[in-house]
């Protein structure tokens, strides 16, 4: 089956900009918009269970802490929770100072008069009544032509005047949407907006606000940052007018269409903090913030502790934060890929904390949202040695010869491939331990041992057992590595040791990693000793990587009996 013929049923349904002039493509964003929550009642009404009267305050708190200013707290004419919810806040004293509440209203006599019964006593409050002018709208839903849709608006506009002088006590702000304004006839949408600021009688001591929104996105994100230019440059009244802006996501570009909104002369956002809504939901404001945020510009809202922040969203709302969210999955700062830990890991060696921020792959510090470096880098099957080498590193203190790593991460590979799961930092340390260190006792092992100086000689004495045969061996260098070799009498040569701390304080351990080569064969092996005493995690490294040549074939059973003897 394939889909329809798209010129056989779609059309476009938005009008052309006539705007050759644009000036958004040169502007940037250099400070933040006015920030609008409308998770108590967009969010709220897209959701499986409406929030109740607990979760609706829990959230409101969250979003009085995140620092919206502006908060649109229900559809108090249309339910009676959201009623009762408004005059909680009101009457119980719960709304900041700072703070505008926000309800909805439709340009309706008796929904408006509801409306403010809900708000009485409130300090500060803004009436958002919208009604539709778009002709889908016109046509198909209110049976009005262009004239008759506008009377609805200059209607409720001249009633939610009326009734607010009936509460001077409060401080009102009214605020118009001329819902599906992306899909609206551009002379259309200013004739009514100015209709509305006309009757409110807009003006820099007395702002209105109009919305513009893209109730259903219908356009790329340019064309409505055209329709947004154009409103801004044409309607009346600019200096009494905030304009404001309403993203749905149905196309995906809610972000994108509100971030070239405010290049465009927007003056506020509206959305969820996750962007939960109607279809596809609202913008992603906290998306939106933090994308400003990347980019040195401070948002004024706080996602320093964005897990409290998805948890009070994820228990109110019953939605989860998807994993792959930009600020907020759980994945996000997650890398899997190999190349990608490997320049991760390489990154983290150059930054600095006092430094701007530039890291390849972390577009922003997970520390800056309350997030640690512990889920940077996790390892599975698609992984490689950067990954695994930072793991150790971040997680034991263990940093890794090179050679090591790549020897390592195949160890690694093998077992997620048998698995097909991730493996977490503590089974890569487990792993680790039993290839590298646990064979210290396979075929030699050691049970005890004497360090001493000799007339500036190293002198090892030690008492090893051999294939459960126990041994005394003695060996004399210029340090414990050689002379524990000289011991030996095994036909190995040290390509390479390290030293590392891998604790501190009264748990404090000593790693000790050694590459050995036997001779006249190219062939070479490591091993890792591990041990409160530096020499003897040295002795146990050098044991096990004998151990693991032997088990590798390289070293044979006769030449460990013999060397022993």
């Amino acid at each position: 089956m394939m889909l329809a013929d798209p010129s056989k049923k779609y059309c476009r349904m938005y009008q052309r900009v006539d705007l050759p002039d644009r000036q958004w493509p040169n502007n940037e964003i250099t400070k933040a918009p006015i920030w609008m929550s409308t998770d108590l009642r967009d969010g709220n009404q897209a959701i499986f269970e409406p929030m109740d009267m607990e979760q609706k305050f829990k959230m409101f708190q969250m979003l009085v802490k995140i620092g919206f200013k502006n908060i649109e707290i229900g559809f108090p004419s249309a339910s009676q929770i959201d009623f009762d919810f408004t005059r909680k806040l009101i009457e119980e004293n719960h709304i900041p100072d700072d703070v505008y509440i926000e309800v909805l209203v439709q340009a309706r006599d008796h929904l408006i008069q509801r409306t403010f019964e809900s708000l009485a006593g409130a300090k500060r409050a803004i009436v958002h009544i919208y009604n539709s002018n778009a002709p889908t709208f016109r046509q198909k839903v209110l049976n009005v032509d262009v004239a008759g849709a506008k009377q609805l608006a200059v209607n409720a506009a001249s009633k939610v005047k009326e009734y607010a002088a009936q509460y001077p006590e409060t401080e009102w702000v009214f605020q118009y949407s001329p819902e599906c304004f992306s899909a609206t006839e551009l002379e259309v949408a200013k004739d009514v907006c100015d209709a509305v600021t006309e009757i409110w009688e807009a003006s820099p001591s007395n702002k209105v606000i109009l919305n513009l929104p893209a109730t259903v996105e219908v356009s790329t994100p340019n064309v409505y940052a055209d329709q947004v230019e154009w409103m801004h440059r044409n309607i009346a009244r600019r200096d009494g007018v905030i304009i404001s802006v309403h993203c749905h996501n149905d196309r995906g570009c809610g972000i994108a269409a509100s971030e070239l909104a405010i290049m465009a002369g927007a003056d506020r956002v509206e959305g969820c903090v996750f962007g939960n809504g109607e279809r596809t939901g609202n913008v992603d404001v906290a998306a939106i913030a933090l994308n400003m945020y990347s980019q040195g510009v401070a948002p004024n809202l706080d996602f320093s502790n964005i897990n409290e922040i998805i948890a009070t969203v994820e228990e109110c709302t019953g939605l989860p934060v998807h994993p792959r969210h930009p600020y907020a999955g759980d994945l996000v700062f997650t890398a899997f890929s190999g190349s990608h830990q490997d320049a991760i890991k390489k990154g983290f060696e150059f930054q600095k904390n006092e430094e701007i921020w530039d890291m390849p792959y972390l577009p922003i510090d997970p520390k800056d949202l309350g997030r640690d470096y512990d889920a940077v880098i996790r390892v599975n099957s698609q992984s490689g040695k950067g990954g695994i080498a930072y793991l150790l590193e971040a997680n034991y203190n263990v940093v890794l010869p090179r050679r090591i790593q790549i020897e390592f991460s195949q160890t690694v590979q093998k077992r997620t491939d048998e698995e097909g799961t991730e493996i977490t930092a503590q089974e890569i340390w487990k792993l680790f331990k039993e290839t590298y260190v646990d064979t210290k006792d396979t075929h030699y092992s050691t049970k005890n041992y004497r360090l001493y100086d000799n007339n500036g000689k190293q002198v090892v004495e030690l008492e090893v057992e051999v294939n459960g045969e126990t041994q005394q061996l003695r060996g004399e260098g210029n340090g414990p590595i050689s002379a524990m070799l000289d011991a030996l009498q095994l036909p190995i040569d040290v390509l390479s040791y390290e030293e590392r701390g891998i604790s501190s304080g009264a748990n404090a351990k000593a790693l000790a990693l050694v590459e050995l080569q036997v001779k006249g064969t190219g062939k070479s092996a490591f091993g890792a000793g591990i041990h409160d005493n530096i020499v003897t995690s040295s002795i146990e490294a050098i044991i096990a990587c004998t151990n693991r040549l032997i088990d590798q074939g390289v070293l044979s059973t006769d030449q460990v009996i013999a060397a022993a003897v």
